[in-house]
């Protein structure tokens, strides 16, 4: 299976595959139609707290790293178990997000999905 991450605002390609939005938020002012989903996975995406200390907090990336980590080997791990068995289906997966930064969960979530 060939990952590969986007963010979920930029135009739907035929070459993204199979479309997963990986936040745990919908995000803002976008609709269904334009978002063209196959899957929503919030359950893989950081916590709520996780996610407002990073975004809202200052939360440095390294700390967001080592904690959003642990998310996915501890209470996440069910979910991202469950995602991995769903995406094996298909040859392209396209991660979506809605961050403007490069450093965000979604490159995170791949390394785990691959691992």
């Amino acid at each position: 299976m060939e990952l590969r991450i986007k963010r979920v605002y930029n135009d739907p390609a035929p070459e993204d595959g199979f479309r997963v939005l990986v936040d745990r938020l919908w995000p803002r002012g976008l609709s269904k139609e334009r978002a063209h989903l196959d899957l929503w996975a919030k359950d893989v995406a950081p916590s709520t707290a996780l996610r407002t200390a990073f975004h809202h907090e200052g939360m440095s990336w390294s700390d967001f790293e080592a904690a959003y980590r642990a998310e996915l080997a501890g209470p996440t791990r069910p979910a991202l178990d469950a995602l991995r068995a769903e995406l094996a289906a298909h040859a392209v997966v396209t991660l979506l997000h809605s961050v403007h930064d490069a450093h965000n969960h979604a490159v995170l979530l791949e390394a785990a999905l691959r691992g």
